[in-house]
């Protein structure tokens, strides 16, 4: 499994100096880099300096990640920004998702926000300190990558997931929700958990399958075609 993927953590303390010019424009140069799940769907991402909302966390920088309205814009928003979510822990720095945190700028739109920086705590964790669900609760199947998976953040630490793996395919689902916060949360946590089935995948082909059967509670995201 990916090393970075088995030991980051949610930071949650960090240190409030601001970090160096250099190593802001390698986030933004990082950002620039990102490969979304769905390319037809425009997005953008800033960097700005204060959020605020429930839960928030005080860091020296934090990103805003946008979309437009669209079928799967959670569900990208979530693949896009696990991926440097993944590019902070491997650099050495501090991130977390802040669902519940929005720019303290009323003017900048905002589907959820991440904090960064240097961590003030231990920046890893043991594979054995995860605090996650069993696989036998959310999935069914066996692949190699739903450890990967399994491992994701979620919002609130629900893991309102659920994956069916059979015929070298892995059929992905997010938990149906009235609310529409939780539902916004699980659309981005299942995009944050299928990067890292991709992060784990030689070739990543993601799409729809007439074939996927339907989970009850549980609402047919996409499809996670063969690994080879």
């Amino acid at each position: 499994m990916n090393e970075i993927i088995r030991k980051r953590k949610s930071i949650r303390k960090y240190d409030l100096t601001p970090l160096d010019d250099s190593t802001l424009k390698s986030v933004q140069e990082q950002i620039e880099k990102l490969i979304p799940l769905y390319p037809d769907i425009k997005y953008s991402i800033e960097i700005i300096e204060k959020t605020k909302g429930l839960f928030n966390i005080k860091a020296p920088h934090y990103l805003v990640l946008n979309s437009e309205d669209k079928e799967g814009s959670y569900e990208n928003i979530g693949f896009i920004g696990q991926q440097i979510d993944l590019f902070f822990s491997e650099s050495g720095l501090g991130s977390c998702w802040l669902g519940a945190s929005k720019p303290d700028n009323a003017e900048i739109k905002c589907i959820v926000c991440m904090s960064f920086g240097k961590s003030a705590e231990p920046l890893y964790r043991t594979h054995s300190e995860f605090k996650r669900k069993p696989l036998s609760k959310v999935s069914e199947g066996t692949d190699e990558r739903l450890e990967a998976a399994r491992l994701a953040p979620s919002g609130m630490n629900m893991q309102n997931w659920f994956f069916d793996a059979k015929d070298e395919k892995i059929h992905c689902y997010k938990k149906k929700s009235l609310l529409g916060f939780i539902d916004k949360l699980a659309g981005i946590d299942i995009g944050i958990a299928i990067y890292h089935i991709a992060a784990e995948s030689k070739d990543f082909y993601f799409t729809k399958d007439s074939k996927a059967s339907e989970k009850k509670g549980y609402i047919y995201v996409g499809t996670v075609i063969a690994n080879s």
